[in-house]
């Protein structure tokens, strides 16, 4: 097994953690301990987390450490939604982020997935014929 350092999500995940930083800089400094905290820790949660599951010692405790980034992405996405409402984020730059979250969606889903089939080999994703399947985000 590698190290979490070879996982594209999670060099992904470490732009878009760079990125927020950067972008943050310019918001007004009376959201230093608000918007400006809040974002900032949960775009550090993503890569953090993709690490710790990578170094747990069980594929369940992997998945779950997977689905809390996963969980902190999307957090991460709300927060820069609401960085633009407020006039924060200009919306080119809110999409350049929002590309940047999309690339780290792309192979976190794809390693989430990939561990659920381990764990459950006969499990089959859902289907658009088959529209009551159990999905991961059903639960």
């Amino acid at each position: 097994m590698g190290s979490y350092r070879d996982l594209v999500a999670w060099k992904q995940a470490m732009e878009l953690v760079t990125e927020v930083y950067r972008l943050t800089e310019s918001f007004p400094q009376r959201e230093m301990y608000g918007l400006t905290r809040q974002i900032r820790e949960a775009a550090v949660s993503v890569p953090s987390n993709i690490a710790e599951g990578r170094g747990r010692r069980t594929t369940r405790d992997y998945l779950s450490f997977l689905y809390r980034a996963r969980g902190s992405l999307f957090e991460t996405e709300t927060q820069m939604d609401i960085a633009r409402n407020l006039g924060y984020l200009p919306e080119p730059v809110h999409q350049l982020l929002r590309e940047g979250a999309a690339a780290v969606a792309r192979p976190l889903n794809g390693l989430i997935a990939s561990l659920e089939r381990r764990l459950d080999p006969d499990r089959r994703p859902p289907t658009a014929d088959r529209p009551d399947a159990e999905s991961p985000d059903d639960h």
